[in-house]
C-alpha cells in the first residue's frame, strides 16, 4: 500500500513569500477534460463503439472523409440530428452542453487541434 503525502499551505495575512510546490495525488493531466460527461450521457453509445455506423471517436480514419467543414457540420448533426443519429443525440442535454461533449469528440479525434475558445 503506498502512502500519499500532500502539502497544504495556510497563507498568512499580508504574507509576500511564495506558497511551496503542492504535492497531487494524482497528476493535473487527468483531470476530466470538458464535455466528457455529456459525451458519455449523449454521444459514447454509438461513437465509442460505431453503432449504427457512427464515425468513432479518436479513429482519424473514420474521420477523414467527412467535410472540410466538419467541425461546423459536427455541431449541426449533433444538435439537428443526422440519419440515425437522433437531435442532441437522443439526450435532454442543452445545445451548449452537446456542443460541450462535440468539441471533447474533436479534441480526443484530434488533440493537435487548438480547443474552441468559449
Amino acid at each position: 500500500m503506498a502512502v500519499v503525502l500532500v502539502a497544504v499551505w495556510v497563507s498568512g495575512c499580508g504574507s509576500d513569500e511564495a506558497p511551496p510546490a503542492r504535492t497531487a495525488t494524482a497528476p493535473e493531466d487527468t483531470a476530466p477534460l470538458p464535455g466528457k460527461a455529456e459525451y458519455a450521457l449523449a454521444c459514447a453509445g454509438c461513437h465509442d463503439t460505431g453503432k449504427g455506423g457512427a464515425p468513432m471517436t479518436g479513429d482519424r480514419a473514420a474521420w477523414a472523409g467527412r467535410s472540410p467543414l466538419w467541425e461546423a457540420v459536427l455541431y449541426e448533426h449533433a444538435t439537428e440530428g443526422y440519419f440515425d443519429m437522433p437531435p442532441m443525440g437522443g439526450s435532454e442535454l442543452s445545445e451548449r452542453q452537446v456542443a460541450a461533449a462535440a468539441e471533447y469528440m474533436l479534441s480526443i479525434t484530434h488533440p493537435e487541434r487548438p480547443a474552441d475558445p468559449q
